[in-house]
């Protein structure tokens, strides 16, 4: 099985940006477990990171007949963009929506999420853990 993960804007500050909220933890030491997770479950995880939104829609539409799932922390876009919404939707692939911090219990504008309706499933509010539940979610969405 190959997944594609992706992390959206201001996630590549992991591990220095408030860290009270978002942990202490780096996005290459998530990307390291996730992949070291991966393979011993005999499967591959592409990870990828931008802060910008067009670059993560064209890597959604270029997983379709690539890739068999998609875990996706979209940061502040999770929030804002309907581009990524559609391209989740084109794709038509199993994607899985993260969160670090528990997005229901911060502030109110965050408690919408634009691609949730497009997501097969939300796993938020268990910090660097939520991409590894993340990939047992994909793994149990193929069986």
């Amino acid at each position: 099985m190959k997944i594609l993960c992706l992390s959206g804007p201001n996630l590549n500050m992991l591990g220095l940006r408030e860290p009270g909220i978002y942990g202490a933890s780096s996005l290459e030491d998530i990307h390291q477990s996730l992949q070291d997770q991966a393979a011993a479950d005999g499967m591959s995880v592409d990870c990828r990171q931008s802060n910008h939104e067009g670059e993560l829609v064209t890597w959604i539409q270029q997983a379709r007949g690539n890739f068999d799932a998609i875990i996706l922390n979209a940061g502040a876009y999770t929030h804002t963009s309907i581009a990524l919404r559609d391209a989740i939707s084109a794709a038509e692939l199993p994607t899985i929506e993260v969160h670090l911090s528990n997005i229901h219990a911060r502030e109110t504008f965050r408690h919408t999420s634009m691609i949730a309706s497009v997501c097969a499933g939300q796993i938020a509010g268990f910090g660097s853990h939520s991409y590894r539940l993340a990939l047992e979610a994909c793994k149990d969405l193929k069986a």
